[in-house]
């Protein structure tokens, strides 16, 4: 059974930093390329930042491009994103997937992730 876990959510000032996690387990984390994307209330879940199986093919929304840090080890099966700059239209719920596309194509929508994790809460006080 494939889990994927999102860590390291919470409450920050405009401007602070945060580090989210996603943990995975039940899959080989190594074959799957991963992604965070997020969800504000009242809209769609967007896209945030893209990483491939080996950790290259880095691609982020221009949104948070500058600002955003996404990584992993895969010795740990652990994704994360460091978030610097953070402003208040970065409050979401922050979710992690995982795509076993494999190719150089970069995937941006969240019907081409084959499993989600239930989301991390981030919230960006004025």
């Amino acid at each position: 059974q494939v889990q994927l876990v999102e860590s390291g959510g919470g409450l920050v000032q405009a401007g602070g930093s945060l580090r989210l996690s996603c943990a995975a387990s039940g899959l080989t984390f190594s074959a799957y390329a991963m992604g965070w994307f997020r969800q504000a209330p009242g809209k769609e879940r967007e896209f945030v930042a893209h990483i491939g199986w080996s950790g290259g093919r880095i691609y982020y929304a221009d949104s948070v491009k500058g600002r955003f840090t996404i990584s992993r080890d895969n010795a740990k099966n652990t994704m994360y994103l460091q978030m610097n700059s953070l402003k208040p239209e970065d409050t979401a719920l922050y979710y992690c997937a995982a795509d076993r596309r494999a190719g150089s194509y970069v995937p941006t929508t969240p019907r081409e992730y084959n499993y989600w994790g239930q989301g991390t809460q981030v919230t960006v006080s004025s």
